[in-house]
């Protein structure tokens, strides 16, 4: 059979894995297009934020703290404090990409947790896998995350809250999906539920999308624990 082959498969597998994970968080912009016109953003506004700034959690952020009575300047503050992770992002994708001039702003345009998740997903598969799931995943997400804001913005409340049928779920169970085939032994299982629990106490104490990045600090010291133990 020809190396050519495998490939093939392999390519159609993460095309399949990109555009489901596409489709779960692409959904969930109907929810931001209609909170935010709610908020007192224009229908332009509300759409040029997913264009521009195109980060789910620092877009709630802003228009949770502008739909509270808070200022532009404390909405863009926590929505900077959010969108500081993918920074973090770029920096671990910079060598399996590759990229350099306008595909290197174009890719850090599409840098967001899922993308990332995916190109991570099938880097142990090699560099070529790896950055096909990252283009298709963070394309998919892209088009289809503003596409639901402009019909969530446009509609406003007559589709209703799209959290009461379960949109708000999708995408967290799209990102679960693909962390569970990585971990492997039973460390990497206890920090994955120890992180999952600390988000959660987090979540009354923080604001939105937060706790995200206070779980983040579990497995860091995991891994500075067990550095410490194998010198001692």
């Amino acid at each position: 059979m020809s190396s050519a082959a495998p490939w093939a498969a392999q390519r159609a597998q993460i095309m399949r894995t990109s555009l489901g994970v596409g489709v779960a968080t692409g959904a969930y912009g109907l929810s931001y297009g209609a909170l935010g016109t709610a908020a007192g953003l224009s229908v332009v506004q509300t759409c040029a934020l997913s264009v521009l700034m195109f980060s789910g959690g620092s877009q709630f952020a802003l228009i949770g703290v502008l739909g509270g009575g808070g200022s532009a300047v404390s909405g863009s503050a926590s929505a900077m404090l959010l969108g500081a992770r993918n920074a973090l992002y770029g920096a671990r994708l910079a060598p399996v990409l590759g990229v350099r001039g306008v595909r290197r702003a174009v890719g850090a345009q599409l840098v967001v947790d899922e993308s990332t998740a995916v190109a991570l997903r099938y880097e142990p598969e090699g560099v070529p896998a790896a950055r096909l799931g990252f283009w298709a995943t963070g394309l998919a997400i892209f088009v289809l995350w503003n596409l639901s804001t402009l019909i969530g913005a446009v509609l406003g409340n007559a589709i209703g809250d799209p959290r009461d049928y379960g949109l708000d779920a999708a995408a967290p169970a799209a990102f679960l999906a693909l962390l569970a085939p990585r971990l492997h032994g039973r460390s990497a299982w206890l920090t994955a539920v120890a992180g999952a629990a600390v988000a959660v106490a987090a979540v009354p104490l923080v604001p939105a999308g937060v706790p995200v990045l206070v779980a983040a600090l579990v497995p860091v010291v995991a891994v500075l624990a067990s550095r410490s133990k194998a010198a001692s």
